[in-house]
């Protein structure tokens, strides 16, 4: 892709995103929005295992987390999915549902995996949070690629989304460009989500990491997205897809959350 091409891409990006991610006084009795984002979903599977897939394990985490969230703290936090069934819905539409929600923290729940080609691959495992930036390394770029593929499943996906190609490294200048008002509120969120996958639900450390993600980048708040394990390991595989490991996975980003809601909500008190 030409650096003009890009550029046009980048101007013509920035400003409707730049609109929805101004920051908006709300009134003090407004809730605090959460939007959940289970990943993939209908047609799109997402990455497939052996007993299971992606859209299937993240959709049913994010229902537990919700009502976890809902349970605890009830009119105080008002939960938005962007998918409560088995639907596919596009990337923009997700990030076009946590801005007119409003959202305060936006969270896309996701699975990892890598190649069928790659060696060991059955042995990898362990969790990631990402908040968006650059990749720092060829891995975190091709978990972006892949996550970002999904556009390519929408009818006239290169009109929708300005002619960016998931698949082209070049296009993810973009992010390179990219202003995150919010990049505090998400390391912080990401870097609690983490320790908790770890000490909650015994994931394996494959630390807090940053990459281009083009449903993070869309949203107008701070958000996350989690990669709560390996599918393509058969022991991590089995934990995702039990329901003590789906509750195990839930219970830790709900913990995340509420250290994260309790902390700001002080915080919010102390600066009155």
């Amino acid at each position: 892709m030409h650096r003009r091409l890009l550029t046009a891409l980048i101007l013509a990006l920035a400003a409707p995103l730049a609109l929805v991610a101004a920051p908006k006084k709300a009134a003090a009795s407004k809730p605090f929005t959460l939007v959940l984002d289970p990943g993939h979903g209908g047609k799109d599977y997402g990455c497939v295992g052996k007993i299971t897939n992606e859209k299937t394990i993240v959709l049913k985490v994010a229902t537990l987390l919700g009502k976890m969230v809902e349970k605890e703290f009830g009119d105080s936090v008002n939960t938005v999915y962007t998918r409560k069934d088995d639907r596919f819905i596009s990337l923009q539409e997700r990030a076009n549902i946590a801005n007119r929600a409003g959202g305060n923290f936006f969270v896309s729940i996701h699975v990892n995996s890598v190649d069928k080609r790659t060696r060991g691959r059955e042995n990898i495992h362990g969790a990631s949070v990402y908040t968006l930036g650059l990749h720092k390394s060829e891995n975190n770029l091709n978990v972006a690629m892949r996550e970002n593929a999904v556009m390519e499943l929408e009818e006239d996906f290169s009109e929708t989304y300005q002619g960016f190609d998931p698949t082209s490294s070049e296009s993810y200048i973009i992010f390179e460009l990219n202003q995150d008002a919010h990049i505090r509120q998400s390391l912080e969120m990401a870097s609690l989500m983490q320790k908790r996958l770890i000490s909650d639900a015994g994931r394996a450390d494959k630390e807090v990491r940053q990459a281009g993600f083009w449903v993070l980048w869309s949203t107008g708040m701070p958000s996350v997205l989690v990669e709560l394990d390996f599918i393509c390991n058969p022991a991590a595989e089995r934990f995702l897809a039990s329901e003590k490991g789906q509750r195990k996975c839930a219970e830790a980003l709900f913990n995340a959350f509420k250290d994260y809601y309790r902390h700001h909500k002080q915080n919010a008190r102390n600066s009155r």
